[in-house]
């Protein structure tokens, strides 16, 4: 990537107010992160089964997948600082029940089953809400460098919190270190109180909410560009990220490092997304960001392949590593452009239907995982990386707005 790197001027946290607003995300992201790796570890010590681990995951999706239309709309319509604080108490309150449940001895694999689907219902309102409300704090001119820092803290969580609660589980128990999960939760629902309200765009509530989503899925399906981002990003999300609900197996039964082996797992993981996406951070504006998204899809497919592979413990944790550094640099490159190239009125709507589209790796933990349980993780993965490196050149190569993004980015900013 070759750009003029972001100057301290652009720096979206002279604005106090995205100074909250990421420190609530890190505080969510980093709870998420560690009671994600909490739960798998549970289910997977409740039922043994590789498909639970998929099942899990799956009752997050499906709720986020179909009521994500409907949490776009509100998006738009509603003051989103509001409706991002709501989502996140129902959070907090369905994570204290796991936490009672799990410290008086009665939790069971279909408790964590209903309350999974309890939070995956809150996301399609918390996350298109969240970022929405970036351009709304910053601007479109530091939403780039904005949704690079914002993508940075995200992925730093994920170093802190799955290795925090991997080593903390044999430390101090999984009942403690479920609990301090459940403090983070609370502390980043209390960033968002400084938060002042963020007033919906004109004219959102001039039509019924029919109307509204109407509206958002005809404006993806007439801006072809937007269209064939979300589906590029598509890509790698659904066919090969599925990967992270399988490191517990790589951990368990591929290498025998227990605990602390997924807890390194996660970690070089999370270090790999950091590294991604401080460096979009730093050139937030790569004069050939379309070339740069498909050769950092085609890098993460291969990496991850040659993990998959690795007959070593010690040689998986580098090729994890930078597996991750490809796909944050992807990631973050097509949420930005999708970012910058919608207006404000229907950005809740969009950011639902790229929610859709993320939603779509906890879908894929299901095939994923029913294939690992019958041929085993590492081919399950090899698979799905081979078949994202052959979609991703297949999507880029036959579509002509794809390769003509970059125009399309220059044009906007000039804009």
């Amino acid at each position: 990537m070759t750009s003029k790197p972001a100057t301290s001027q652009d720096s979206p946290f002279a604005e106090p107010q995205f100074r909250w607003l990421y420190a609530s995300n890190v505080l969510f992201f980093l709870a998420m992160g560690s009671q994600g790796v909490l739960r798998a570890w549970l289910v997977f010590d409740m039922t043994q089964s590789e498909f639970s681990l998929g099942l899990i995951s799956f009752v997050v999706a499906v709720p986020m997948l179909l009521v994500a239309p409907l949490g776009g709309v509100i998006a738009d319509r509603f003051d989103r600082r509001n409706l991002i604080r709501s989502g996140q108490t129902l959070i907090v309150l369905s994570e204290l029940v796991v936490l009672l449940l799990l410290l008086a001895g009665k939790l069971q694999f279909w408790h964590l089953l209903a309350l999974a689907a309890v939070s995956g219902s809150m996301f399609p309102f918390i996350m298109p809400a969240r970022n929405a409300i970036v351009a709304n704090v910053v601007g479109i001119k530091r939403l780039p460098s904005a949704m690079a820092l914002n993508t940075a803290g995200i992925n730093a969580t994920r170093v802190l919190g799955p290795a925090m609660a991997g080593f903390l589980i044999g430390a101090i128990g999984i009942e403690v270190t479920y609990a301090l999960g459940f403090v983070l939760y609370v502390l980043g629902l209390a960033c968002l109180l400084p938060l002042t309200p963020s007033a919906p765009p004109e004219g959102t509530r001039d039509k019924s909410i029919v109307r509204n989503i109407g509206d958002g899925f005809r404006f993806v399906l007439n801006e072809r560009i937007i269209l064939m981002l979300l589906v590029f990003g598509l890509v790698p999300m659904f066919l090969a990220m599925p990967f992270q609900s399988l490191l517990v197996v790589f951990a368990e039964e591929v290498w025998n490092t227990g605990a602390a082996g997924l807890g390194l797992l996660s970690a070089a993981a999370g270090l790999g997304g950091i590294g991604g996406s401080a460096l979009v951070a730093w050139r937030p504006n790569p004069k050939r960001r379309a070339l740069s998204m498909l050769w950092s899809a085609v890098a993460f497919g291969g990496f991850l392949l040659l993990f998959s592979l690795s007959p070593w413990f010690l040689l998986a944790l580098p090729l994890v590593f930078v597996a991750n550094v490809f796909v944050s640099v992807f990631g973050t490159l097509n949420n930005t452009a999708i970012q910058v190239l919608i207006p404000d009125h229907v950005r809740g709507r969009v950011s639902a239907i790229l929610m859709m589209s993320f939603s779509l790796p906890l879908l894929g933990t299901l095939p994923m995982g029913a294939l690992a349980e019958v041929s085993g993780a590492p081919f399950a993965v090899a698979l799905a990386a081979a078949l994202a490196v052959v979609a991703a050149l297949a999507l880029f190569g036959t579509s002509h707005e794809l390769r003509k993004l970059d125009t399309r980015m220059h044009r906007a900013f000039e804009e």
